[in-house]
């Protein structure tokens, strides 16, 4: 089967559940920053869709699961892929944690203890993206740094959902 053409296999719009509403502000700038880098560079392809991207995707939160519901640029629907949100629990509350104390530190902490706050962060996200990189296997091709931009956008919908 020949590959599918990278700069059709991705993502060109992304669209949070807005029923959920806003958080504080820090969250509400990671969603931006997540969106706008999940839109300038990813590698998205449900797996076994015979028709061709670029794709869209809503993410929504319905009944403490995970909606992914996927079309193409037109509209026309490809697929919805729903995803337990058991397996991210604990690390979408710790990731927060460590957050919440990065957000402090960076107004009054040394930057030795901003650096050291900010890698513990940082292996939680990879940890959160390799998580969802894995429940997608078999419906959603994504390569990581996909994975960790989408990631950012579960835990924004998992904090305020």
């Amino acid at each position: 089967m020949d590959r599918p053409d990278p700069q059709r296999a991705r993502l060109i719009d992304v669209e949070l559940d807005d029923t959920i509403g806003r958080s504080t502000p820090d969250v509400e700038h990671e969603r931006a920053v997540a969106i706008f880098d999940l839109i300038e560079e990813n590698s998205f392809r449900p797996v076994g869709d015979s028709g061709d991207g670029p794709y869209r995707l809503k993410l929504s939160l319905v009944e403490a699961r995970l909606v992914f519901a996927i079309s193409r640029e037109n509209g026309e629907t490809v697929v919805t892929h729903i995803l337990s949100l058991t397996p991210f629990r604990r690390i979408v509350r710790d990731y927060y944690m460590i957050c919440e104390s990065y957000y402090q530190a960076i107004r009054n902490a040394t930057p030795s203890q901003i650096e050291a706050i900010d890698m513990g962060r940082r292996g939680l996200h990879n940890e959160g993206s390799q998580t969802l990189k894995d429940r997608l296997a078999g419906k959603i091709e994504i390569d990581f740094d996909t994975a960790r931009r989408l990631f950012t956008l579960v835990c924004v919908l998992h904090w305020r959902g």
